[in-house]
């Protein structure tokens, strides 16, 4: 990959000088480059999509030069924007990055060119592989440092138990193992130990740091690595037993470092010359942006789908009732990191995207929050929204999307409110999980996401949560997250991750706190009923069936 990098006309060079924190932030359809200040006030943000490739039903790709072209782009315009306002680009003193985790790039060591299209986090294609290490699991087992093999239900527990996982789709382990099988370019790379492999945090800092005569950096956080199957999350180095498990080199891997210290500088561009100093996954970022930095609390991302972290402090709780352990992060090379329980559920956002699209019940966003608001309660309707399976913490792919409760009564307007009502419930019911895995009560929900613009679905999740809900005036949280890991790094604006007194002043600016309104009596009734509901939507979708 040749430079991207545009000749631009001499200028004269603003003599605004400020002291700012970049963060790059790679989402899974666009990137953007946010400039903070001390407060976390944005200067200047540029942002800008990238294409999306599905050769085939279930399939989900990016091409790992457009990720860069796009990352060059967001920085380059960022720098022009500052010097448009009259600062200095030195103004800028590091920057930190926050990635869509999972999504999988493999790339040659000799040439720095990738072999093949990046696989996206949520890309079906690997149900063969993972259908194909169950098996080994049930009839060989994963073999012990001391010789011993664990089969079935053992063996799932111990992997469970060291990487916070179960064998899924969704982790880069088994997406490698599907290039391995199905791009000659990566099974020979591999034979030639010529193979790196990383996720796009790594991907991004190889090239942000590479030189005409000098490779990039391959390395990436505990955050990015908790999500691979091959970290041990008790002592955050990769795991021998999973690599011989998976038949992958340990040579492949980058190295391992804190999320937050100085790795490097980026080589060229506007930017050349200022330190990259923090790293975390996306959702691992939310929880840093939202300061969910002391044990007990939690964050929700209302997105397309819902994204419920749970920060654990210093211990690995092995979840029993479907939720992830992973890291959260760690806030330098010599701090104990922080971990955090996980659950994803699948359906939030898109549910009002199918009232609209599919339904055509609303025009838009701001319709549907005026439907909803024109009732007080859903006139007992329930909307359990697996419109395709339930993931955390019921584990039902064969759960069928169900409104219960319709009468001659029910209006659109209460199948708006069911809809926000529905997004609450199953976040209640994944921190009730994790409430009862860690042994620690929810002090309070902070948010971000799209659908937390609404006051009504915010006092709505406090009401049926019976907890305070925390929501900024700037929802920026997972450039915020990446920022703050960096200008904590080298003490910028004296932030310390690891001393939260240092970081109380950041986006506390205009905050809102929705709290409960409801009785616990009426919390229990309405939550028993959402229970029901979610009973009598199960298994609904039985597999294999011929009928």
């Amino acid at each position: 990959m040749g430079s991207i990098f545009s000749a631009q006309e001499p200028f004269e060079e603003p003599t605004k000088m400020g002291e700012f924190v970049g963060a790059l932030d790679c989402g899974t359809t666009s990137t953007r480059f946010i400039v903070f200040d001390k407060d976390a006030n944005i200067i200047v943000q540029y942002q800008s999509e990238f294409p999306q490739y599905y050769p085939h039903p279930g399939w989900h790709e990016h091409h790992p030069e457009e990720l860069y072209d796009v990352t060059v782009k967001c920085l380059e315009g960022a720098a022009e924007k500052l010097r448009e306002k009259g600062y200095s680009v030195d103004s800028i003193k590091t920057i930190g990055i926050t990635n869509q985790r999972e999504t999988t790039v493999a790339w040659s060591k000799s040439t720095g060119k990738h072999l093949c299209n990046a696989i996206v986090w949520d890309d079906g294609r690997t149900a063969s592989v993972v259908q194909h290490y169950e098996i080994v699991l049930e009839s060989t087992g994963i073999e012990l440092p001391d010789g011993t093999f664990l089969k079935g239900k053992e063996g799932k527990k111990w992997i469970a138990e060291r990487t916070g996982l179960p064998i899924s789709t969704y982790f880069s382990a088994i997406k490698l193992h599907w290039m391995i099988q199905h791009h000659p370019e990566v099974k020979e790379a591999l034979d030639k130990d010529d193979l790196s492999f990383g996720t796009v945090d790594s991907w991004l800092i190889y090239n942000m740091t590479k030189t005409a005569d000098k490779p990039g950096l391959h390395l990436t956080d505990p955050t990015n690595a908790s999500r691979s199957l091959l970290l041990d999350l008790h002592n955050l180095q990769w795991s021998e037993t999973m690599l011989q498990f998976f038949g992958l080199k340990r040579s492949i891997l980058p190295e391992l470092r804190s999320s937050s210290e100085v790795y490097g500088a980026i080589s060229e561009g506007a930017l050349k010359g200022v330190s990259i100093a923090g790293i975390a996954g996306d959702q691992q970022a939310a929880l840093i942006g939202n300061k969910c930095l002391t044990k007990g609390e939690g964050k929700n991302t209302y997105g397309t789908g819902a994204f419920v972290l749970f920060n654990t402090g210093e211990d690995v709780v092995v979840s029993k009732r479907g939720l992830i352990g992973t890291v959260a992060y760690q806030a330098g090379p010599d701090v104990k990191p922080t971990y955090a329980l996980e659950g994803s559920i699948s359906v939030a956002g898109s549910a009002v995207k199918w009232l609209r699209d599919g339904l055509n019940m609303i025009d838009d966003v701001g319709h549907f929050n005026t439907l909803a608001a024109q009732c007080e309660d859903t006139g007992g309707l329930y909307f359990v929204t697996a419109l395709s399976g339930l993931l955390a913490p019921y584990w039902d792919p064969g759960a069928g999307g169900l409104m219960i409760g319709l009468t001659s009564y029910t209006t659109p307007a209460h199948i708006a409110r069911a809809t926000m009502e529905a997004a609450a419930f199953h976040t209640l019911a994944v921190v009730d999980a994790m409430k009862a895995d860690a042994n620690t009560e929810l002090k309070r929900l902070k948010v971000d996401g799209g659908m937390t613009n609404s006051d009504l679905m915010m006092q709505i999740q406090a009401d049926l949560g019976g907890f305070d809900v925390v929501r900024p005036e700037m929802r920026e949280s997972t450039a915020l997250g990446a920022a703050l890991l960096a200008a904590s790094a080298i003490k910028l604006f004296g932030w310390n991750l690891t001393d939260r007194s240092t970081v109380e002043h950041v986006n506390s600016k205009g905050k809102r706190t929705f709290k409960p309104t409801t009785t616990v009596e009426e919390r229990n009734r309405r939550h028993k009923d959402w229970t029901k509901a979610v009973e009598r939507s199960r298994n609904w979708n039985v597999f294999g069936d011929d009928d």
